[in-house]
């Protein structure tokens, strides 16, 4: 099982690598989940230096998708919200990729496609589950035996 779900998620990242819109589809859903974010918990909560959100923030401003605006409680900081523009394109991009998994199960029965979701979905669960079970206080994480 570990090994397929390795290759699975090599697949992924090697295609999300290659492909601008996987890159830029993320990027926007993280957005569209808070009505406005900073760029630092954009790169936290995807784990990449805050080096890489603010380019890829400003190429998605120069798009239109998002509008970026000071913070009024901490003007160090700015903060980040999708327009019209960037919702359309979420939805573009993730129609696309639902039709691109369409492709890779055409041959499928519906309910394995339903098994697959409810199990992919209790998989994420578990991993989160074991993710806050490793948190400290003040988010800090204890350091597992080598």
């Amino acid at each position: 099982m570990v090994s397929a779900l390795f290759t699975l998620i090599g697949g992924l990242e090697r295609a999300a690598r290659r492909s601008p819109g996987a890159r830029q589809l993320t990027l926007l859903q993280l957005i569209a989940d808070s009505e406005q974010i900073r760029p630092s918990e954009i790169a936290a909560a995807r784990r990449v230096h805050p080096s890489l959100v603010t380019r890829q923030v400003r190429e998605l401003e120069a798009d239109g998708y998002v509008e970026v605006s000071a913070n009024p409680g901490d003007h160090r900081s700015c903060l980040v919200r999708l327009t019209p523009a960037g919702t359309d394109q979420m939805h573009r991009l993730q129609q696309a990729g639902l039709e691109r998994f369409a492709g890779f199960a055409s041959e499928w029965e519906p309910a394995e496609v339903r098994t697959l979701t409810t199990l992919l979905r209790k998989l994420d669960a578990s991993k989160a589950a074991a993710a806050a079970a490793e948190r400290l206080p003040g988010g800090r994480r204890w350091a597992r035996p080598q």
